[in-house]
């Protein structure tokens, strides 16, 4: 398959994760729609993108080419899915942040137990566990049906009045900047909550207390 989305510059990521929301994707039973997204360019300008500083053995595959899954897992117990765009050697992302689940419900609730329909995949995490992504999808194409996810065009086209944008959720550097995108008053997607620094107290003979995140 071809759209022009794989062939967008990494600088364009924002235009191309608006581009995502209404796409469908599909995987372990259950076919989600999606209703939010985040966008990360590792152009060396959005400190917030794991590229941002260049090609590690776990951000390699977001270099490209386009099309590709990007798996990570974050706090010791969530699973986390990123589309890989941006021109072969770019590197950028859109972070799956939330969908609606319009095919596979039985599937979808035994993974993520007795929840409004509408919880099943609102967040990230809970995105990831409906849809059974783990670390064996991380560097598999979404759109040839050779890896455990597909993403298909949408079904109902998102129109750009229906969509609303807004800072990302939970980073800690450059977490102003707009480039997180949801369907407007659709209500599977997520609460926003600002990256608040997590504190730590020094000993009483260490001095004051020091803020420190998560990027």
């Amino acid at each position: 398959m071809d759209y022009p989305w794989l062939h967008a510059p990494a600088a364009e990521v924002a235009a191309t994760a608006r581009t995502l929301l209404g796409w469908e994707l599909a995987a372990g039973g259950v076919r989600i729609r999606l209703t939010e997204v985040e966008a990360y360019a590792g152009t060396g300008e959005d400190p917030a993108s794991h590229a941002h500083r260049g090609p590690t053995p776990r951000t390699r595959v977001m270099f490209g080419p386009a099309g590709y899954a990007y798996t990570y897992f974050v706090f010791g117990m969530h699973w986390c899915l990123n589309i890989v765009c941006g021109r072969d050697g770019e590197a950028a992302a859109v972070l799956l942040r939330a969908g609606e689940v319009v095919d596979g419900l039985p599937a979808a609730r035994a993974r993520r137990g007795d929840v409004a329909d509408r919880d099943l995949a609102r967040g990230p995490a809970r995105l990831a566990v409906t849809l059974d992504v783990s670390a064996s999808a991380n560097g598999t194409c979404v759109l040839d049906g050779s890896g455990p996810l597909l993403l298909s065009p949408p079904t109902r086209p998102v129109s750009r009045a229906d969509v609303s944008t807004g800072p990302r959720v939970g980073v800690a550097a450059a977490h102003d900047v707009p480039w997180r995108f949801w369907v407007t008053g659709d209500p599977t997607v997520s609460t926003y909550r600002r990256h608040v620094p997590r504190r730590r107290s020094r000993p009483a003979s260490g001095g004051a207390s020091v803020a420190g995140g998560i990027g």
